[in-house]
């Protein structure tokens, strides 16, 4: 099984179409992918109708954006109903945000002294409901002002630069709520990257245990191997589900290319044995 189940496409903030994605994940030998946009659906069917024709599985599945702690933390949606009211209103309630958020971003930007980076980054977001910061990041290096997307979230759009702006998304609960309702399994995305102190980061898996989160991203384009075994203890202490998945944005942005990862450690129960 070569599962990866958790990329994105230009629904949000992806380089590829969501049949691209799964053009390239197929090309890459994955056999059951997971299409996982930021807090949008609409690229699903699209995603599920050239599955087949390629003939790989194609798990509908969600990133939904929550703030726990100060922070930013993804939850991924596994199996979901695309179509369910429920999800589909919680993650249209997420999507409002995003916009009054792209238009502070580019305010913040324009006190920084650089001009026009609105308008910029709606020209790479293929979605208009979904302008987030990788958008900003992709106009600022289209513009010469700075090598690469990682150096412009180091210097323009982490937390305390100039172009950093604090939001609320939604909360955890709301997130497991809606996932759960819609029938799909939720899973805490690339726990590594977070900004937690241990206490911190304890708390936001009591949390989602408390409120029925069943599984965790072990592997993770973003983990390095040591983060894979520190999050395969996490997950056997607390009975979790054990994800794979790439995060793949694209080529040019992402450590690692759809199907790429390393795999789960053996012993742990992954989170595809769940979904039916």
């Amino acid at each position: 099984m070569n599962a990866d189940l958790h990329c994105h496409s230009t629904m949000s903030d992806g380089w590829l179409t969501p049949a691209e994605v799964v053009r390239r994940a197929s090309a890459n030998g994955v056999t059951l992918l997971a299409l996982t946009d930021h807090d949008e659906v609409g690229g699903l069917d699209e995603a599920i109708a050239t599955a087949a024709e390629v003939g790989i599985r194609l798990v509908p599945g969600v990133e939904i954006s929550v703030s726990f702690s100060g922070e930013t933390v993804h939850v991924v949606g596994l199996g979901v109903d695309h179509r369910h009211p429920r999800l589909l209103a919680g993650l249209a309630e997420v999507r409002a945000g995003r916009d009054g958020r792209a238009v502070r971003i580019g305010a913040a930007l324009e006190a920084a002294g650089i001009h026009g980076a609105l308008g910029g980054a709606r020209k790479f977001a293929r979605n208009p409901a979904l302008v987030s910061r990788a958008h900003f990041a992709r106009h600022l290096v289209a513009s010469g002002l700075m090598p690469d997307v990682s150096t412009v979230f180091r210097h323009y759009l982490a937390r305390g630069k100039p172009g950093y702006v604090e939001h609320e998304w939604a909360t955890l609960e709301d997130a497991v709520d809606w996932i759960h309702a819609a029938g799909g399994i939720a899973v805490i995305a690339h726990p590594a990257r977070y900004r937690f102190a241990e206490a911190e980061l304890e708390a936001l898996f009591d949390r989602f245990a408390a409120c029925g989160g069943e599984a965790v991203e072990v592997v993770s384009g973003a983990h390095s191997d040591a983060e894979v075994l520190r999050f395969a203890s996490v997950a056997r202490r607390r009975k979790l589900l054990a994800s794979r998945a790439s995060d793949f944005h694209g080529e040019k942005e992402s450590p690692v290319d759809l199907g790429r990862c390393s795999p789960l450690p053996p012993d742990l129960v992954p989170v595809w044995s769940r979904l039916e």
